[in-house]
């Protein structure tokens, strides 16, 4: 062999050795201990789930700016006043319900506590009408509540369902069938019913009572809750006032001047002899409903470390930092793992970095660590950046993302030791190559692709916060353990991450990254797969 070329080969050989010792010197400095050391702060109740927008999630985004600073990250956003910032700023929007209640018999009844709403409704201030009973609420051939009654301008009182006989037959279909005025949707067509006949309000009383009203009532806010969703855009509300306020028969009998006993009278009048009674209770009735719109402040927040020679490529290492916030019933939602674990990932990727660069060891390429917020709403903090960039997509080479990895689920209970490895071979083969080579070389878990599957109906590709980078056409992989039993629930704290499990991944998204950022050629991209 030419001893020249064998020289040569020598020289590469301990070129590799010499760089993967340096590259394994700072992967070392991700130990269990720190990742606990952030997460312990991140995932606390003082910061209260981190709900986006909310002052616990502005906490965790405070805090995480801190450390960036501490590393010596650069910041290059902008904030209102001109100035670099680690923030980037961006509003969501919603519509919401703001003031509502009821008042009647010298009572005033909670909003979702005594009632709830089903429809969309706004009053100008506090409104009275006169309140009608109107028995059912049909209108129908064999069955007429509204018979020889005026509704007109009044708020008509009805019960919930259809009557029936001892026998168990409906006198509305004159059958042992149930028909469209009862059910989960008839409210709707009670409300349009009592809206033709000129009716100003609708209230219906619940079949249930005590305990399962209660607990009616608190499914219905959780319901709202979620309905009340956050946009990028302001959000412009089609009122049709076609609403339901479905009340307790407490309520009603307030609403009726009654009582809840003759109230019950009243309807076993109706299902005995199957006909309208001819003359119901009446009251009155003040509410207020209130539907506002609501702008909330968030913000991504991104630190920077700039590359030596190929310092205009970057690369992206990205989790998210909000969470659920508080549960309807007061409970926090810490969000340990979903997604604490990811952003004390990157705090501890960060500083390993940033520490190789103060060593004189830092990487080629940029690298920008970004905590995106709004992920929990609909992956808006990574699509805003996807459409606002701090440095331009098309120098992007890659976005490794983090979410959830710091639990097992059920499928891997027995063996810990794995990661779920999504989107890597999506868009390009050598970027599926590098995270397997890396695992091979240093980690040795299990690469799981389950979840890669197209057909996988989990669908979790297009769930997290890579995914806006990828319909960008930049490479992406989304590191992920699987959902446990504390998913978006308030035991998902930090008395259960395995921490210990957790590190090895952060070191694999570490060798990963240093091979990205390293390298002579950007990786390619050279596939489109779904």
């Amino acid at each position: 062999m030419n001893k020249y070329f064998l020289g040569g080969l020598l020289l590469l050989t301990f070129s590799q050795i010499q760089a993967q010792d340096t590259a394994t010197k700072y992967a070392e400095t991700i130990t269990p201990a720190d990742l606990k050391k952030h997460l312990v702060i991140i995932a606390s109740d003082s910061l209260e789930g981190r709900d986006t927008g909310s002052e616990g999630q502005k906490k965790a985004a405070d805090y995480v700016s801190k450390h960036f600073k501490m590393y010596g990250l650069a910041p290059i956003a902008t904030d209102s006043a001109g100035a670099n910032s680690y923030l980037q700023p961006y509003n969501l929007y919603r519509r919401t319900w703001g003031d509502v209640y009821v008042k009647a018999d010298g009572r005033k009844f909670v909003f979702n506590e005594d009632f709830h709403l089903n429809g969309l409704l706004n009053t100008d201030g506090e409104v009275s009408a006169p309140t009608v009973f109107a028995g059912y609420g049909i209108d129908a051939n064999l069955y007429n509540d509204y018979k020889d009654l005026d509704v007109t301008g009044k708020a008509v009182v009805i019960l919930e369902g259809e009557p029936k006989d001892r026998s168990g037959k409906y006198y509305v279909n004159d059958s042992d069938q149930v028909s469209s005025w009862s059910g989960p949707q008839s409210w709707q067509k009670k409300a349009a019913t009592a809206m033709t006949r000129g009716a100003k309000y609708v209230f219906m009383i619940s079949e249930k009572e005590g305990k399962e009203f209660e607990q009616l009532v608190k499914q219905r806010a959780i319901m709202a809750r979620r309905m009340s969703g956050m946009s990028m855009k302001p959000i412009q509300e089609s009122l049709s006032n076609m609403a339901v306020f479905t009340v307790s028969k407490g309520v009603g009998a307030a609403l009726l001047r009654t009582t809840p006993k003759k109230l019950n009278n009243f309807q076993g009048d109706i299902d005995k002899k199957g006909q309208p009674i001819a003359k119901g209770p009446i009251g009155t009735v003040s509410l207020k409903v209130e539907r506002k719109s609501e702008t909330i402040a968030t913000e991504n927040v991104a630190g920077f470390l700039e590359g030596t020679d190929k310092k205009d490529e970057v690369l992206v290492i990205s989790a998210h930092l909000d969470h659920i916030g508080i549960s309807p019933d007061g409970q926090i939602n810490n969000g340990a793992d979903d997604d604490g674990s990811g952003t004390v990932s990157l705090l501890e990727l960060a500083e390993a970095f940033s520490q190789a660069k103060a060593d004189g060891n830092g990487p080629r390429r940029s690298i920008l660590f970004l905590n995106v917020t709004g992920e929990e709403k609909g992956l808006f903090g990574s699509s805003y950046y996807s459409e606002n960039p701090l440095l331009p997509l098309e120098n992007t080479v890659a976005d490794l993302n983090i979410d959830m990895i710091g639990r097992v689920d059920k499928e891997h209970a027995e063996d810990p030791k794995y990661v779920y490895i999504i989107g890597s071979d999506k868009l390009s083969s050598e970027l599926h190559a590098i995270s397997e080579a890396a695992n091979e070389a240093h980690i040795g878990y299990k690469l799981d692709y389950a979840f890669n599957d197209p057909k996988d109906p989990n669908r979790f590709y297009y769930r997290s916060d890579h995914y806006n980078f990828a319909k960008k056409g930049v490479p992406v992989i989304f590191y992920f353990t699987g959902v446990h039993e504390d998913y978006h629930r308030p035991g998902d704290d930090v008395e259960k991450i395995m921490f210990d499990k957790q590190a090895p991944i952060v070191k694999l998204v570490f060798y990963t990254a240093w091979e990205l950022a390293n390298r002579e050629e950007r990786i390619k991209v050279d596939s489109n797969k779904e």
